[in-house]
């Protein structure tokens, strides 16, 4: 029976486009022979209303000559339109799939020629076939004079031009909004190159200016690192020759240089210093008044030595006399100027060299940035000297952060051809309105991965029309994967179609981008570029706790790689500290032993949890200290920690306070933890979720199962940062980010980012980065310093009370630990991580063992130390009894 049905179809499709190809071979005929006797008309040729006896010259015979002169006299030069408008006719039936009476085509071909007729009748030509013919013919002087009597020749012009126009869209079937938008589009493109080409010039004449700056600064640098240590000279006796001009007041005991610039007198002064003294020269210049002179204004020439050494005696005047930039005052010995050994030069305000012209600059050699002090004698100090305060020791201070040449450049840009990203917009526009889906395409944005087209429906079409037809126009437009959705802030919807040729961003374009040079988070994190090529950066202190989710091979591991890079670009040890979970062994040993580790990589899911339950002890101590100091977040913390170190107000062991580190805990498969520890695991990530951002704890789970069993509705209300790669049903996509979308990704570290901020879900194409890459950085970082792990964030209870005694009584340090403590008669971590040089973990524990054994008491707050308790003097009276014996 199907055979049957098949088969009769298949008939009727033959005969259907049998029947089309005869009747578009009758119109092509037509058209061609119309086409002949209009092109081929003579006015003497015999016919309605020509009597000639001579030849028809047409080449139709007798009835072209008069189908012509009726055509002719009709409608005039607008018959010669009516050949290519059959032609057209007969095009559109022969692949025509039903063959249709065109009654509103025809139409439109009617109002089209009269009303070109008559254009041509207003326009005033000369007519043809020597005054035979009128160029608009009898239909159209009529249809002229009728509009011009009432509207006049312009308002005619103007109508019959609209009606021409809709007559021709109609006839044709035709829109001209594929013709504005792609004028609209060019326009918009060249708009857009002049101002791509204004802010290229901008940028390059801020980087010309930039490197001007850097290579003041640079001479500075370099010349604060030649004169920044002390330079050794033998005493002698300053003479005439030593400078230009050398004199002294005995009572205020002031040494007065003079030369063009404060640099000039500098490098004469240190020149002298350096070369031996001339036991020939002139005699050592006596101690006399001197007068101080100045002059106001730089440019002036150099003063003239020779005019002055025959002087020896001038009248005084107080130093504060001198005016301008080129007199430097010096204190020295009241006796004949004896110089000592020890010249220290400091730098001044860099300020005050960059007001400096060219001229000056280049004269000066940028020596003009420094002072000099010299001391009097060898047993005289200078007067004004400060005391030595106590210094605040930095930990990692000499840290140099990675440089982005550690990382690969990416390769020039493709850029895509107008006429294709034309062609395409096209495509898409005929293809919505086969579907009845009808709008337009208003703007064109292509990006690195995926081109945009702004699509605006029209009135009275709704946006599930053209949602639905994802499949249908990927069929289309010959697509992998399309994704249609709403543009915030704009009255349009966003067909974004894959390029033909994919770029892949790399993380050094977002590295060197100035939203993430200029962000001051310690956790910025470059997620990539959106789709419209702009560099995506964002903050996970902000978020503050992040999912990632995604498929096999989607670009998640690629993606958690470059959210550790990029914080290692911008935080020292110190500042940061990672706590990594990696059950496969294989994603995250790159970064093994590196500073930023707080203890070393975590592989198995049992001692994960446990580093969750640590975390959650550390969030609750880490609020002790915030409330301790009446500070809200970590940020505060670490701030009142720098005022009170700055203003030298130190804890009750003289001991200058320590900074807060962020720590940030990176699970690379959390699927494993749940299996293992699932009511553990919730517990302690929906603690640290909603309490943990305040004191710099923040969590980054991944994931490549997100499965409802995995990524519960616990874990999804505590975590609203979402990360959704490429994943293979709307399922997976709803569970991870609440909506579909990821299933419909390029994958190769195409995302949706869902932001805690916003709640809107914004498409980025991932940064990628090779192993290589990773390897130099790691390298870079591992030779500034070691880790110092904290074994307690992943030993259980049971293991801490049997390795108690191991750890701790036996330790090397807990003697020497708790002599400390008695001796200063308070126990305090801080304390004995300054005196013996170790770790927190390792002061803490040790500080842990002297409360379990009864040597301290209990903690009574965040920043107050612990009170040493008689048991403790006790034990050193019986170590020292015991070692005075044993001697």
């Amino acid at each position: 029976m199907a055979v049957t049905e098949a088969k009769q179809n298949a008939q009727e499709v033959q005969q259907q486009s049998l029947t089309n190809e005869i009747v578009g071979i009758v119109l092509l005929a037509i058209s061609v022979l119309l086409a002949l006797c209009l092109f081929t008309y003579n006015a003497a040729d015999p016919s309605f209303h020509t009597a000639s006896a001579q030849e028809t010259h047409n080449f139709i015979g007798t009835i072209g000559a008069n189908i012509a002169a009726i055509l002719l006299q009709s409608v005039g030069v607008s018959s010669y339109l009516l050949p290519f408008l059959i032609l057209l006719i007969a095009w559109r039936v022969f692949w025509a799939e039903n063959l249709f009476f065109p009654t509103f085509r025809i139409v439109g071909f009617v109002i089209l020629v009269v009303c070109f007729s008559a254009l041509l009748s207003l326009s005033g030509l000369s007519v043809f076939f020597d005054g035979s013919v009128p160029s608009g013919g009898l239909i159209g002087a009529l249809t002229a004079r009728s509009l011009s009597s009432g509207l006049g020749n312009v308002g005619a012009s103007i109508l019959l031009i609209a009606f021409a126009l809709m007559a021709f869209a109609l006839a044709l079937d035709v829109s001209f909004v594929p013709v504005l938008t792609r004028f609209n589009l060019l326009i918009e493109g060249a708009k857009t190159k002049l101002l791509a080409w204004r802010a290229y010039e901008k940028e390059q004449a801020r980087l010309r200016f930039e490197n001007r700056r850097a290579m003041r600064n640079g001479a500075v640098e370099t010349l604060k690192n030649d004169f920044s240590q002390k330079i050794e000279v033998q005493p002698q006796t300053l003479t005439a020759q030593d400078t230009q001009i050398v004199e002294n007041k005995a009572e205020s005991g002031f040494l007065v240089l003079k030369a063009k610039s404060f640099a000039a007198a500098t490098m004469i002064f240190l020149k002298r210093l350096r070369q031996p003294p001339d036991v020939k020269s002139e005699e050592s210049l006596e101690v006399v008044e001197t007068k101080t002179l100045a002059s106001s204004d730089k440019d002036s020439e150099a003063f003239d030595v020779s005019e002055h050494l025959e002087q020896k005696t001038v009248e005084s005047e107080t130093p504060e006399a001198a005016n301008g930039d080129d007199v430097e005052v010096i204190d020295v010995h009241e006796k004949p100027v004896d110089l000592v050994s020890d010249i220290t030069i400091a730098p001044r305000k860099i300020e005050d060299f960059a007001n400096l012209d060219e001229d000056e600059f280049s004269e000066v050699k940028e020596f003009d940035n420094f002072e000099v002090e010299v001391s009097q004698t060898k047993n005289q100090s200078v007067e004004g000297s400060r005391k030595q305060k106590p210094r605040v020791t930095i930990p990692f201070a000499d840290y140099k952060l990675p440089t982005s040449d550690f990382l690969n450049a990416a390769p020039p840009r493709i850029n895509h051809a107008d006429i294709e990203l034309l062609d395409i917009a096209g495509t898409l526009t005929e293809k919505c309105r086969e579907f009845k889906a009808n709008g337009k395409v208003v703007n064109i944005c292509p990006g690195p991965v995926v081109t945009t087209y702004e699509y605006k429906l029209d009135a009275g079409v709704k946006f599930n029309q053209i949602s639905k037809l994802v499949d249908d126009l990927c069929l289309g437009l010959k697509a992998e994967s399309i994704r249609i959705d709403r543009i915030p802030g704009k009255a349009f919807v966003g067909v974004e179609v894959p390029n033909p040729r994919r770029e892949t961003i790399y993380l050094r374009e977002v590295i060197e981008s100035k939203a993430f040079r200029e962000s001051e988070s310690l956790l910025t994190i470059a997620l990539g570029k959106t789709v419209d090529g702009l560099n995506s950066v964002t903050d996970l202190s902000a978020m503050p706790h992040l999912l990632i989710a995604g498929a096999t091979g989607a670009g998640k591991s690629v993606g958690v790689n470059s959210l550790i890079v990029s914080i290692l670009y911008k935080a020292r040890p110190d500042e940061v500290k990672f706590i990594m979970v990696d059950p496969k062994q294989v994603e995250l040993n790159l970064y093994a032993d590196i500073p930023h580790l707080a203890t070393p990589i975590i592989t198995d899911s049992k001692r994960a949890a446990i580093a969750l339950k640590w975390a959650v002890v550390e969030m609750e101590r880490r609020y002790k200290a915030l409330s301790g100091w009446h500070v809200r977040n970590i940020a505060g913390y670490n701030a009142e920690v720098h005022r009170r170190n700055f203003i030298e107000e130190f804890d009750e062991n003289g001991e200058a306070w320590q900074t807060l580190p962020y720590i940030v805990i990176i699970i690379d498969e959390f699927a494993d933890l749940m299996m293992v520890a699932r009511g553990e695991v919730e517990e302690s990530i929906m603690r640290l979720a909603q309490k943990a951002r305040a004191v710099g704890v923040h969590l980054v789970l991944a994931t490549q199962r997100p499965s409802v069993d995995v990524v519960t509705g616990v874990i999804k209300a505590n975590l609203p940062s979402r990360i959704a790669f490429r994943v293979s049903s709307s399922i997976d996509s709803r569970t991870i980010i609440n909506g579909g979308g990821a299933e419909h990704l390029l994958g190769r570290g195409d995302m949706l980012f869902m932001s805690s901020q916003s709640g809107r879900i914004t498409r980025v194409h991932g940064t990628y980065i090779d192993e290589n890459e990773i390897g130099k950085i790691v390298a870079h970082i591992k030779a500034q310093g070691t880790p110092d792990y904290d074994t307690t964030i992943t030993q259980t209870d049971e293991e801490t009370e049997e390795n108690f005694d191991e750890n701790t009584e036996h330790d090397e340090l807990f003697e020497q630990a708790l002599r400390i403590c008695v001796e200063m008669d308070r126990a305090s971590t801080s304390v004995l991580q300054r005196r013996l040089s170790i770790g927190y973990g390792r002061a803490a524990k040790i500080i842990d063992a002297m409360e379990r054994e009864g040597y301290v008491a209990q903690s009574e707050g965040a920043s107050k130390p612990r009170q040493v308790l008689a048991k403790a003097k006790e034990r050193i009276s019986d170590w020292n009894e015991m070692s005075s014996q044993i001697l």
